[in-house]
């Protein structure tokens, strides 16, 4: 028996104000030109609708820029804007980094870029403060300083340019704002952050100093997918480290940050590998990995802790 490939399917985005009939109009169009619905997902959020679709496109009875026209007047007619993402649009993916003046995670994608290891381009680094822009110089990456004198960063300046770079995936490299609905509902799955935290511990600003507060022994920091929700997106990668009795807040910003850097780079390799998939809220690898990722620590700790006691060893006993 012969394998069939299943057909890479095409993402189309939706986002707009709710209205009524908005999601027969748009599945009609679709059914008419043969494209088949494998998947939609829809949600509201401040008054904000969005709607993921993703379909099989392969038979369409139209060509790509025959779609793009027709979702087009059909978003202008709803009042809404339609995105259509085709699998094969780019060989090489886009990544726009944000980033306010925190250098280190901007530095290791730099670095792994500059290398060849990220498998993807830094087309644009887009930041609410202009302190990291000398270090895009060096790498020749354009920087965009889209923030006020009180450092709020313009969203519709920000939308303006990722659809200028045509980007394909968002990197928050310490980027010190909250993303509205309107940005988020755009780029779904597509934005990642790395919080200095163990998730869903201390989530919001001052993470480490919460930790501190707290009194905990082990901190962390968590890679994860954007959401609506403050730092309670999709967990993609995590690491943890020791905190000492002694511990201030400049030496767990010394053992956190290289970690923070380390768990965003292995997060944005998982998504440009498309090695995660998220399915109800988690992340899930697509198929046996073989140890090529590090998800969480380092496995010489599974060599560490013990692996007995556990429930049900002593009932051998007894039998």
């Amino acid at each position: 028996m012969v394998a069939t490939m299943t057909p890479p399917l095409t993402e189309i985005t939706v986002v707009g104000d709710d209205k009524t009939g908005l999601i027969a109009r748009v599945t009609t169009l679709l059914f008419e030109r043969d494209i088949n619905i494998e998947d939609l997902d829809q949600a509201v959020r401040d008054g904000l609708f969005r709607m993921t679709m993703h379909v099989d496109a392969s038979a369409m009875t139209c060509s790509r820029a025959e779609l793009r026209e027709a979702l087009d007047a059909l978003g202008e007619d709803l009042g809404v804007d339609v995105q259509v993402r085709f699998p094969s649009d780019r060989e090489t993916q886009g990544i726009a980094v944000l980033v306010t003046t925190e250098s280190h995670p901007l530095e290791a994608l730099f670095e792994a870029w500059a290398n060849d290891e990220l498998g993807a381009d830094i087309s644009v680094v887009i930041g609410n403060h202009p302190d990291l822009e000398p270090l895009c110089e060096h790498y020749g990456v354009p920087f965009h300083d889209i923030g006020t004198e009180s450092g709020t960063a313009s969203e519709e300046r920000l939308l303006e340019l990722l659809e200028r770079y045509e980007v394909d995936l968002i990197v928050l490299a310490r980027f010190m704002r909250i993303l509205s609905p309107n940005v988020v509902f755009r780029y779904e799955d597509r934005i990642i952050n790395v919080h200095p935290s163990l998730l869903p511990a201390f989530p919001g600003a001052e993470a480490y100093r919460q930790a501190i507060e707290e009194g905990v022994r082990v901190a962390g920091v968590t890679a994860h997918y954007v959401t609506t929700d403050l730092d309670q997106g999709p967990i993609i990668t995590q690491r943890a480290f020791n905190l000492p009795d002694d511990t201030d807040l400049d030496e767990i910003k010394r053992r956190g940050q290289p970690l923070e850097a380390e768990a965003l780079l292995e997060a944005v390799r998982l998504h440009l590998d498309k090695a995660i998939a998220v399915h109800r809220g988690r992340t899930e690898l697509r198929g046996a990995s073989d140890g090529e990722y590090q998800l969480g620590m380092d496995r010489a700790v599974d060599e560490i802790n013990p692996d007995r006691p556990i429930d049900g060893i002593g009932a051998v006993l007894t039998d």
